[in-house]
């Protein structure tokens, strides 16, 4: 069965960077697309960004310039770098199995999540 693992939350001050990784199994990872959400307390599940198997990425505008997405499809990892983080980051982050072609996060699997705290 489909299994994601998320790991490298933490906290951090903001300005600061996290790397998170989501090991992949159960699945052709290569060939689906692949998603990072989060949600914040209190909040719903909010899309952050995509990567595609022909490695395209999109990003929510509030990440864009700070958040890169990307894959090892020889390591089924998927990776989210964040880099000058603030403190509406914070949140708990998902990786989300998509479809072949399309994002489908709503609706795809996704691992436990690993939490992203940004304060002073």
């Amino acid at each position: 069965q489909v299994q994601l693992v998320e790991s490298g939350g933490g906290l951090v001050q903001p300005g600061g960077s996290l790397r998170l990784s989501c090991a992949a199994s159960g699945f052709t990872f290569r060939s689906y697309v692949m998603n990072w959400v989060r949600q914040a307390p209190g909040k719903g599940l909010e899309w952050v960004s995509t990567i595609t198997t022909g490695g395209r990425t999109t990003y929510t505008n509030s990440g864009k310039g700070r958040f890169t997405i990307s894959r090892d499809n020889a390591k089924n990892t998927l990776y989210l770098q964040m880099n000058s983080l603030k403190p509406e980051d914070t949140a708990v982050y998902y990786c989300v199995k998509g479809e072949k072609y399309t994002s489908a996060w709503r609706m795809g699997s996704r691992g436990q999540g690993t939490q992203v705290t940004v304060s002073s």
